[in-house]
């Protein structure tokens, strides 16, 4: 979105973006091709393909899973942030794939239904080790595609943000079933612990992150609070007016809640953090020609009513602000989304 509210559809960004996917997926698929040839010279091409496909679609899903935490720990990554459901439809046609070739080549041959085949086909003896682990696959793809299928804003506009993002913290439910999936998969039919051993490298590695991310948030909203020194009847002393940079803002945590006070042309505004769009953080953004931009997708909000200007109608709530003495003061009770919110000018309360 642009300030005259064009959509941005195929920018130079996003085709840099697609073709680096593209191209590491292939590449990956060849390499894996060629090294499975060499080592493993008795392999069907069915079973090397079959492989190829699943490995990548898993190791692409660790990196969009460890995207998030990495763009909380250093702004550099936000790029991948940005067309990260391109990588996870990406990742849906690598499973839809590695799938069509396991029912085709397991399943199809059989009296049974292909699908219902997937589910009765393995005899569990009361072994772990004989656990049938091929509907857990079958429901992580069932997650993926109902991802892949609403990845689009079509779907984010009519699902709301809220349930669209709940919606897609489904993925972590369809990793830990892969997880089952390839562990119990491998305990069958490997020999070497290899994939096991990668495997778990990549949990602790998703998981570590995190860990390590939110951390370093809940540091950082602690600190905020231990650092409030006063309150002004229901206004909470949230920060200096120093500290936040000229069309930029400060993010300060209320009630639990994130709220993001901007300072542009002498005025202080507050709205919350969350952009209506896809839950992006707009404390991290900026105020471009008077409008609050957010860093994700450069959806836009007044900051003194928190409404998009139209025709769009995205809003978030805004907060009632005062400045005194230098510091700002926070009424942490949200205003209902689109409501005008007064601007604290700084002059005044300087001068007074």
């Amino acid at each position: 979105m642009s300030l005259a509210y064009q959509a941005v559809q195929w920018n130079r960004q996003k085709k840099i973006y697609d073709a680096a996917l593209v191209g590491g997926v292939a590449a990956y698929l060849a390499v894996f091709g060629v090294v499975t040839k060499i080592l493993f010279p008795l392999v069907t091409d069915e079973i090397m393909l079959m492989r190829a496909f699943g490995t990548a679609a898993l190791l692409l899903l660790h990196v969009i899973l460890c995207i998030g935490p990495l763009c909380r720990l250093n702004p550099k990554f936000l790029p991948l942030l940005y067309n990260r459901r391109h990588a996870g439809v990406t990742c849906f046609l690598l499973a839809l794939v590695h799938a069509v070739l396991v029912i085709a080549t397991y399943h199809a041959g059989g009296d049974a239904n292909p699908l219902l085949s997937i589910f009765i086909s393995e005899k569990f003896d009361g072994h772990l080790a004989t656990l049938p682990f091929q509907p857990f696959g079958f429901f992580a793809l069932m997650i993926l595609f109902l991802m892949a299928a609403t990845s689009h804003d079509f779907w984010l506009a009519n699902l709301t943000a809220p349930v669209w993002k709940a919606l897609h913290m489904a993925v972590y439910f369809a990793y830990a079933l892969l997880v089952v999936h390839v562990t119990f998969g491998a305990l069958q039919a490997e020999t070497s612990p290899v994939l096991l051993a990668a495997l778990a490298l990549g949990l602790a590695l998703v998981l570590g992150l995190h860990l390590v991310a939110a951390k370093k948030e809940r540091g950082v909203d602690k600190s905020q609070i231990s650092n409030r020194q006063s309150a002004i009847g229901n206004f909470v002393d949230a920060c200096a007016v120093a500290d936040i940079s000229e069309n930029r803002a400060r993010i300060v945590c209320l009630s639990g809640e994130r709220v993001a006070i901007f300072k542009y042309d002498g005025k202080i505004s507050a709205v919350s953090n969350v952009c209506q769009h896809q839950n992006g953080p707009l404390g991290e953004g900026k105020i471009l020609d008077g409008c609050i931009t957010c860093p994700w997708h450069a959806y836009q909000y007044l900051p003194e009513t928190g409404a998009s200007p139209p025709p769009f109608v995205e809003r978030v709530p805004t907060f009632d602000v005062r400045v005194e003495n230098g510091r700002v003061f926070v009424n942490p009770k949200p205003n209902p989304p689109g409501t005008k919110a007064e601007p604290a000018k700084i002059s005044e309360s300087l001068g007074g």
